[in-house]
């Protein structure tokens, strides 16, 4: 390690409580450090660093002999223990003999010399009582649960002399010793003004605390909406006769369910494999975003995955104008932040509900933004804005969709036709429902398939063996035909 000099010396100041008065700073060695009478300075060796005790400022004629003095000894400096103004000519002294003179007013002579002889002698084992100094301030700064991130950072910088700083950087590596991160997401690097030993040994164990710091505000923060969040996961996957009872819970939480909802539906899907799962990475750090990015706002928000998908939920008063229009304001930066965070080869789709009142209104509109984005996503079109056409007998399925024990039951009535695989069970559905929908006419359902009527009935044929239900049974039909038409909702 190289020998402490005076450069170092100016650049522990603040550190040690020195300021500098008169005289140059270079990199001479400061080779000791002795507490000496300003009278004695010609008793001292080349390359000491003198500190005059007391808290009176010497006369002016003593500090210009001791300039004088130490400048002919050779001497690294000479620090006054107390408040020093110093004349015209002892500044000059000072600049010619090359004396840097330093005043450390309310410093204790023996503490300082001490201090200062650990930096000269010790090297490795000063650095690592200074970083093990700051890390210890750090923590006592963390431990204050009213602390920001700036004061814990001007905590461990005092003690280290020097300006520490979280400098923003999305993409740092969780593997760098100077990254900080909420969970797994990264928020940035740990940054010195200027670094010594001291810093090298002591920034990682900030930056980890500072980690931990981030973490316990952001749960302290979020854990309120995040607790909601998981309750509207549980209401809109549970059956709609369970709904209403989610209500007294939700108010505890400070939820209002009777109000009304306007939901988003984000949907990841890599073109090239619409089978994959979205990046690991991309659900944390879109969950913070999504979070920061409505906390300043009026309306209450809610953020929930489902698997890789992410559900918005805006709740307001009943009437409130615009609430779809304000939802999709925010879901689409929400979809924009996504698509960086997964790459190029990633989609996402977004589908917006329609506004809807209570505990079954919520889980309608989650249903349309859901079957919205997957629809879209079936038909080919990735990475758009879809809204849902809810009128008539298209909202009736919906609302039957959206239950998963009713999807279940009509799922149950077509599962033998996916043994013929996931395509041709398709393509049957399709013929059962055309053939339904006319009233078992081969003709008209053979138009609307573009299909021989010959060609209708051997399907058909083999439709009837797979299911072996009695289509002449008009609960049979019923029951085969909403099956039909939820399934390809679901498929679009």
């Amino acid at each position: 390690m190289a020998q402490y000099s005076l450069r170092d010396l100016r650049d522990d100041a603040d550190r040690l409580g020195l300021r500098l008065v008169a005289g140059p700073i270079d990199e001479r060695p400061i080779d000791r450090v002795d507490l000496v009478a300003v009278d004695r300075l010609d008793a001292l060796t080349a390359g000491t660093l003198a500190i005059v005790p007391g808290d009176e400022q010497p006369p002016p004629f003593r500090i210009d002999v001791a300039l004088r003095q130490a400048s002919a000894r050779g001497l690294a400096g000479i620090v006054f223990t107390t408040a020093l103004a110093l004349a015209e000519t002892a500044t000059v002294l000072a600049e010619r003999g090359g004396v840097p003179v330093f005043s450390a007013a309310g410093v204790g002579s023996a503490d300082l010399a001490k201090v200062i002889d650990r930096a000269i002698s010790g090297g490795a084992s000063e650095a690592m009582m200074r970083g093990a100094q700051a890390v210890t301030a750090a923590t006592a700064a963390a431990g204050d649960t009213g602390n920001s991130t700036e004061s814990i950072l001007a905590a461990a910088g005092s003690v280290l002399g020097t300006e520490l700083s979280l400098i923003s950087d999305p993409e740092v590596s969780w593997t760098d010793t100077d990254a900080v991160f909420i969970g797994e997401v990264p928020i940035g690097r740990l940054v010195a003004g200027s670094t010594d030993g001291a810093t090298e040994v002591s920034l990682p164990v900030i930056a980890s605390l500072l980690s931990r710091v981030a973490q316990r505000q952001s749960r302290d923060r979020y854990a309120p909406t995040q607790s909601r969040a998981d309750l509207l996961v549980e209401l809109v996957l549970a059956d709609s006769t369970r709904a209403e009872g989610f209500v007294g819970q939700a108010a505890r939480l400070g939820l209002p369910l009777p109000q009304s909802h306007v939901v988003a539906w984000l949907a990841p899907t890599r073109p090239s494999d619409t089978d994959a799962r979205a990046p690991r990475s991309v659900q944390p750090a879109l969950e913070l975003f999504a979070l920061q990015l409505v906390e300043a706002r009026e309306e209450l928000w809610h953020v929930a995955f489902l698997q890789d998908d992410l559900m918005l939920v805006c709740t307001e008063e009943h009437g409130a104008g615009d609430h779809q229009r304000r939802v999709r304001e925010v879901a689409m930066l929400i979809q924009r932040q996504a698509q960086e965070l997964a790459g190029s080869d990633w989609t996402y789709t977004l589908g917006l509900g329609t506004p809807q009142l209570g505990a079954l209104g919520l889980r309608q509109s989650a249903a349309e933004a859901r079957i919205a984005a997957e629809s879209a996503i079936a038909a080919g079109r990735f990475g758009g804005v879809e809204l849902t056409d809810v009128t008539g007998l298209r909202r009736v399925l919906l609302d039957v969709y959206a239950s998963p024990i009713s999807r279940e039951l009509l799922h149950d009535v077509l599962r033998p036709l996916d043994e013929l695989g996931a395509e041709r069970a398709l393509l049957s559905v399709r013929t059962l429902l055309a053939y339904l929908a006319h009233d078992g006419s081969l003709v008209h359902a053979g138009k609307e398939l573009m299909l021989h009527p010959n060609g209708v009935g051997y399907r058909m044929r083999r439709i009837r063996e797979l299911l072996g239900i009695d289509l002449s049974d008009p609960d049979a039909r019923f029951a085969v035909e909403l099956a039909c038409r939820v399934r390809l909702l679901g498929a679009a």
